[in-house]
C-alpha cells in the first residue's frame, strides 16, 4: 500500500506556481514570444514539409492532400490547446513530465519524463543523421565530396564507418545550448526564418504555374486514403510541446507559452496547406512519388533554382528541428534532477551561462553517438510512441484538474472541456495502434528500465518523499 501511494503522490500546482514566482532555478530568463515561436516552429516544421506533402499526396491523398493535413491538424490542435492551458497555469521546465507529475502523480510523471528522454534524444539523432544527407548533397553539388569513410554508420553503406557530419552538428548544438541559451536562441530563430522564407518563396513562385484541372479528381483515392493520409502527416505537425520545457527561460511565460503553442502550429499549418496546393496544382500528384517531390516538381516545371532553395531551407529546417530536441530533452532532465527523481547532478545550473549544462551535455553527447555510430531505422520507430503517450496524458490531465480543481485561475483555458481532450486521446490512441509490434517491444522494455530506476531511487530521492519523512 505504501508504493501505491508513493506512486500516486503529487505535486501541488500552488507548490508549482510559487516555485515559479520565486524564478529560483537559476536558469536566465531571455525568451520572449517570438523565441519561443521559433522554437516551437523549429520543432514542428522540418523536411517534412517538402517530402510528406508529395508522397501522400502521390500514394495516398492525392490533391485532398490537404484535407489530411487538416485532419490531422485539427487532432493536433486537440493536444494543443491541452498544451496551451498548463503552459499558462503551470510555467515551470518539463512539459508533459511536470504537467503528468501535478495531475496524475509521481508515477505518471516520472514515466512521461523517463519516456521523453529518450524520445527527444533519438529523435535529435535520426534527424541528425538527416541533416548530414543533405549537407552531403550540397557538398558534393559544390565538388567537396566527402571520403567514404565518413558518410555513414558502420554498415550503412559499403566502407561506411562513421557520419562525422551528424557527430559535427550534434556537437556544435549541443555547444551552443550548453553555453548561452540567448545566442542559442537567436541563432533558432534566424534559420527558422531562413526556413520560412524559403518555404513562402516556393509557394509564392508557384502558384504563377498553377493549373487549377490538376485539382481533379480531388479525392482520388477516397476518403479511406484521406484518412491513412492524416494518419501518415499527424507527424509532421506536432512539435510545439518542445516550447514549453524552457518555461524557465521565458520573460512572460503565463502570457507567452499558451500564445507560442498556438501560433507555431497556426503558422505551420498555413504552410502546409498553401504548399499542398501548389504542389499538386503545378504537376500531376501521379509523380511526386520519390524522395524529393517539391524539388522534382520545379524541375519539370523549368525552375531548377528552386532546387538550391529547398536544399538550404531543409538545411535550415532540419538543423532547428535538432536544436528543439535537444533544448527539450535537457530541460526534462533539469526538472527530473530538480524534482529527485534523477541525482541533483541533472539539475546543477552554470554559474556563468545559466544554463543547464550537464543534463544538455549527457543528453548531446547520447545523441551524438548515436547519430555517428548507429544505423537508427529502427530505432526511429521509437519516436512516434513517446510522443504520442505525452500527449495522452496532456489531454487526459487537462480534464482531471478541470474537474478536480475547477476555480484555478487559468490564463488561458482549453475549450470545450472534456470534448477537446477526448479528441487528442483518441486520436494519439489511434496512432499508437497502428504502430509495428517491435516498436511496443523496445518500449516496453526502456518502461520497464524506467519502473526499476523509479523504484531503487526515485521513490525514495524525490523532492516530495524527502518533504514527507522532514518532521
Amino acid at each position: 500500500m505504501s508504493l501505491i501511494n508513493d506512486m500516486l503522490r503529487r505535486k501541488p500546482v500552488e507548490l508549482l506556481q510559487g516555485d515559479a514566482a520565486k524564478g529560483g532555478s537559476g536558469l536566465r530568463r531571455v525568451l520572449g514570444l517570438w523565441q519561443l515561436t521559433a522554437i516551437g516552429l523549429g520543432g514542428i516544421i522540418g523536411v517534412g514539409i517538402f517530402v510528406l506533402t508529395g508522397t501522400v499526396a502521390a500514394t495516398q491523398a492525392g490533391p485532398a492532400v490537404l484535407l489530411s493535413f487538416i485532419i490531422a491538424g485539427i487532432a493536433s490542435a486537440a493536444a494543443a490547446l491541452c498544451y496551451a492551458e498548463f503552459a499558462g497555469l503551470i510555467p515551470v521546465s518539463g512539459s508533459a513530465y511536470t504537467y503528468g507529475y501535478a495531475v496524475l502523480g509521481e508515477f505518471a510523471g516520472w514515466i512521461i519524463g523517463w519516456d521523453l528522454l529518450l524520445e527527444y534524444a533519438l529523435i535529435a539523432a535520426v534527424v541528425a543523421v538527416g541533416w548530414s544527407g543533405y549537407m552531403q548533397a550540397l557538398l558534393d553539388a559544390a565538388g567537396i565530396p566527402l571520403p567514404l569513410w565518413a558518410r555513414g554508420a558502420w554498415g550503412s553503406a559499403p566502407d561506411c564507418v562513421v557520419n562525422l557530419p551528424a557527430i559535427v552538428i550534434s556537437m556544435l548544438i549541443t555547444a551552443l545550448l550548453a553555453v548561452r541559451m540567448e545566442w542559442g536562441a537567436r541563432f533558432n530563430t534566424l534559420i527558422v526564418a531562413i526556413k520560412i522564407a524559403g518555404a513562402a518563396l516556393i509557394v509564392i513562385a508557384g502558384a504563377a504555374y498553377v493549373k487549377p484541372e490538376r485539382w481533379h479528381p480531388f479525392m482520388p483515392f477516397g476518403m479511406h486514403g484521406v484518412v491513412t493520409g492524416a494518419a501518415v502527416v499527424f507527424f509532421a505537425v506536432f512539435g510545439y510541446d518542445m516550447l514549453t520545457t524552457a518555461a524557465e527561460e521565458s520573460r512572460n511565460p503565463q502570457r507567452d507559452l499558451p500564445r507560442a503553442v498556438l501560433l507555431s502550429l497556426g503558422i505551420a499549418m498555413i504552410l502546409y496547406i498553401a504548399i499542398c496546393l501548389v504542389l499538386t496544382g503545378i504537376v500531376p500528384y501521379t509523380t511526386l512519388d520519390n524522395a524529393a517531390p517539391v524539388a522534382n516538381a520545379f524541375i519539370r516545371i523549368g525552375l531548377p533554382w528552386a532546387m538550391v532553395v529547398i536544399s538550404l531551407a531543409s538545411v535550415c529546417g532540419i538543423t532547428s528541428v535538432i536544436f528543439a530536441n535537444l533544448l527539450a530533452g535537457a530541460r526534462i532532465g533539469f526538472s527530473l534532477g530538480r524534482d529527485g527523481l534523477l541525482p541533483g547532478w541533472f539539475a546543477a545550473v552554470h554559474p556563468r551561462w545559466r544554463t543547464p549544462h550537464r543534463s544538455t551535455l549527457l543528453l548531446g553527447g547520447v545523441t551524438t553517438v548515436a547519430a555517428g555510430l548507429f544505423p537508427l531505422d529502427e530505432l526511429a520507430k521509437l519516436v512516434n510512441i513517446g510522443v504520442l503517450g505525452a500527449f495522452i496524458v496532456i489531454c487526459t490531465a487537462v480534464a482531471v484538474l478541470r474537474w478536480r480543481q475547477p476555480d484555478l485561475h487559468r490564463p488561458f483555458r482549453t475549450p470545450l472541456v472534456p470534448l477537446v481532450p477526448l479528441i487528442g486521446v483518441g486520436f494519439s490512441c489511434w496512432l499508437i495502434w497502428g504502430l509495428p509490434w517491435i516498436t511496443y517491444v523496445r518500449f516496453g522494455i526502456w518502461l520497464l528500465l524506467g519502473c526499476v530506476l523509479y523504484a531503487s531511487y526515485g521513490r525514495r530521492n524525490s523532492r516530495l518523499a524527502v518533504m514527507d519523512k522532514t518532521p
